[in-house]
């Protein structure tokens, strides 16, 4: 009885996480926001769904399949945001209006600089 509330608190908590990621993909005003919200909420309320299941399965073998589920969610989500953000960055994406600070655009800044291929034909 108790691991059925349990469960049920975890489930509705990873689904209100959920909701809110997909309201934060909807309502933001550009892509940075939207990837961030695509990105830590999800993650979380996987988080509490897998928890939900081992508490729901109560086996070793759902404890370690959900562990290695989260410890992979956490090692690729930033990892994918932070490849979209770059690649949405150096498409020149335009940035929300209230955004005070761009710090990547000292590193993405390539005007007047040589390519890898004009640098490899000087060298000949």
């Amino acid at each position: 009885m108790i691991s059925n509330l349990i469960v049920t608190v975890f489930v509705l908590a990873g689904a209100f996480f959920s909701l809110l990621a997909a309201i934060g993909v909807i309502r933001f005003p550009d892509v940075y926001t939207r990837m961030h919200a695509a990105t830590k909420a999800p993650a979380f309320g996987i988080l509490l769904f897998l928890i939900a299941s081992v508490f729901f399965f109560a086996d070793l073998y759902t404890t370690a399949i959900s562990l290695m589920i989260v410890v992979f969610i956490f090692l690729t989500a930033p990892v994918a945001s932070h490849i979209i953000s770059r690649v949405a960055h150096l498409l020149n994406t335009e940035i929300w209006s209230e955004t005070s600070i761009d710090e990547l655009a000292s590193d993405t800044d390539i005007s007047g600089k040589k390519s890898p291929a004009e640098l490899s034909e000087t060298d000949n």
